[in-house]
C-alpha cells in the first residue's frame, strides 16, 4: 500500500487499485463527485461520516496534483 498525500491511500487489492480515503473503501472520485454536484463540506460529511475534513482537502490536493503535469505538444 502507497501513500499519496498522506490521507489518499492506492491498494491494487481494493477498489481496483483506485485511490481512496485513508485505506478505506472510500475512493477519491467518490468525494470529488459529491464535491461537483453541489454539495458542502459538511454536507459531504455528513453523508460519508467516516470521513474528517481533512480528508476532503486531500482529495482535492490529490486531484490537483494529478492534474498538475506538463502536456507536450508534438
Amino acid at each position: 500500500m502507497s501513500s499519496s498525500p498522506e490521507r489518499i491511500t492506492i491498494d491494487l487489492e481494493q477498489c481496483g487499485g483506485r485511490p481512496c480515503v485513508r485505506g478505506m473503501r472510500i475512493r477519491v472520485t467518490d468525494v470529488l463527485d459529491l464535491l461537483a454536484s453541489g454539495l458542502s463540506h459538511a454536507e459531504v460529511l455528513q453523508e460519508l461520516p467516516d470521513l474528517e475534513p481533512d480528508d476532503l482537502e486531500a482529495c482535492l490536493r490529490f486531484a490537483s496534483r494529478r492534474l498538475d503535469h506538463p502536456i507536450l505538444a508534438a
